[in-house]
């Protein structure tokens, strides 16, 4: 059996948030990953397994690590997890009154662990403006804000938001005209999340900084820096005033198999590795001039 590791702080808390793309291939990168981070509450999107395959692949390890599950899964496509070792208890699977495309689809999951409300999102991308789709995504983040709003004070949204709230966190914005993930509705229907009290705990961190979450597979997006900043922890005020180190894991989106995202990760109370930026490692690669990328579907 594996025994957490004791951390050098007493009382401190970090959260983390991850897409990992399939939790089946990315297992053998998952598991290191927590011993060396040692994240305390883990949402975890697309992790695209049902809840009984989820338990048979990792359910004994993450145990032993002690970890408590809250799942809300799929076989192939969607996925949610909330991984605790801080306490879960009141789990519920999906948003009450959430529009499924056509049918519910796997893409939330809640819990309280410790004296706070998590909620794991994998909110659905959009895919062209206007679309059926894209009208789904709106909806569904309605739903999102109702549930939200009975106890914003006491929750932390944790997950891809398949949307970049400004231009700043996109590597070019004209890249991405007429795309989703920047469109006023989009950001306007993030923005009224926000207002029920949410900070973007690493936006406000770092106001004025390069950081993304995701990088394209393609094109070498990663390796240049041709990133968004989609996933987000928006933190209720009494969680967000706890915050003394949010960054971007971007060392996990290097090597062999990794995610197309990175982990975000926020300490509360105390951070163990201190308040190390916004990105660890930073990039190398220059930001890019504006107008001079275009985006791998586009070339």
């Amino acid at each position: 059996m594996r025994t957490p590791r004791s951390r050098t702080t007493v009382g401190s808390v970090r959260i983390a948030t991850w897409n990992v793309n399939s939790v089946k291939q990315r297992s053998p990168r998952l598991l290191p990953w927590l011993d060396e981070r040692q994240p305390d509450v883990v949402c975890l999107q697309e992790t695209k397994l049902t809840d009984d395959a989820f338990a048979d692949l990792l359910g004994d390890e993450l145990a032993d690590r002690g970890y408590g599950l809250a799942l809300h899964g799929e076989a192939s496509w969607n996925g949610v997890a909330i991984l605790s070792r801080v306490g879960l208890e009141d789990v519920v699977a999906g948003l009450a009154g959430a529009p499924g495309f056509p049918h519910q689809e796997a893409r939330a999951v809640s819990a309280t662990c410790g004296a706070v409300r998590f909620i794991s999102v994998y909110v659905p991308n959009g895919r062209v403006p206007g679309s059926e789709h894209y009208r789904y995504k709106l909806a569904w983040l309605a739903s999102l804000r109702e549930t939200v709003a009975a106890s914003a004070d006491a929750t932390v949204v944790c997950g891809d938001m398949n949307i970049a709230p400004a231009d700043d966190d996109v590597f070019d914005p004209d890249a991405y005209i007429g795309q989703t993930h920047v469109t006023a509705p989009e950001r306007e229907a993030l923005a009224e999340l926000q207002a029920l009290g949410l900070r973007d705990v690493v936006r406000d961190r770092w106001p004025n900084e390069r950081v993304f979450t995701y990088w394209d597979y393609r094109a070498g997006m990663f390796h240049q820096d041709l990133g968004m900043r989609i996933d987000l922890v928006l933190a209720g005020a009494p969680v967000a005033g706890r915050v003394r180190a949010a960054w971007v894991d971007r060392q996990a989106r290097k090597g062999s198999g990794p995610s197309d995202h990175a982990p975000v990760i926020v300490d509360l109370d105390e951070a163990p590795d201190g308040d190390i930026g916004p990105v660890v490692p930073p990039p190398s690669a220059p930001a890019a001039r504006r107008g001079s990328r275009v985006l791998p579907q586009s070339s």
